[in-house]
């Protein structure tokens, strides 16, 4: 079971749900989307997600997957993690964590455990910035890029 079925009850009546809230229309392609989003531990492209869901749903085009994605993004349903290359990745997991992500291939994994808020607090206020939360993302290489020749 997926952690947005556990905290949420069943996908498909919350994403009604949060559509309806944003004043968005239900569709199957964004059902599809939202069911793999909620179905992988992993953090995929639009490109991955794409060619998971063209096989529930041949005719969907990647510009539908992108908007979909946007979509649920806007209504909460899942996060957008971007990067300074302009790359993107989606997860559909919504609970405060943090990600570690490989240098070599771009995997980005969940990392377990959590900082207490007396850590955080340790790094003291910003001159003329309002912080308003923060995001920990390690970085390095996966195991599989670890094991492989250019390591």
């Amino acid at each position: 079971m997926s952690v947005v079925e556990h905290e949420n009850g069943m996908p498909e009546a919350r994403l009604r749900e949060a559509l309806a809230h944003s004043g968005q229309r239900y569709t199957e392609q964004r059902a599809a989307v939202y069911r793999y989003l909620c179905s992988v531990e992993s953090h995929p492209s639009a490109d991955d997600v794409f060619t998971a869901v063209r096989s529930s749903i041949p005719d969907i085009s990647l510009a539908t997957v992108y908007k979909s994605l946007e979509t649920l993004v806007g209504c909460g349903l899942a996060a957008k993690l971007t990067y300074g290359d302009g790359s993107a990745r989606y997860d559909g997991r919504l609970d405060p964590h943090h990600h570690a992500r490989c240098l070599d291939c771009g995997a980005v994994m969940d990392v377990p455990g959590h900082l207490s808020a007396d850590v955080v607090r340790t790094l003291g206020p910003v001159a003329g910035f309002g912080v308003e939360g923060y995001r920990l993302e390690l970085i390095g290489h996966c195991e599989s890029c670890e094991d492989g020749p250019h390591a």
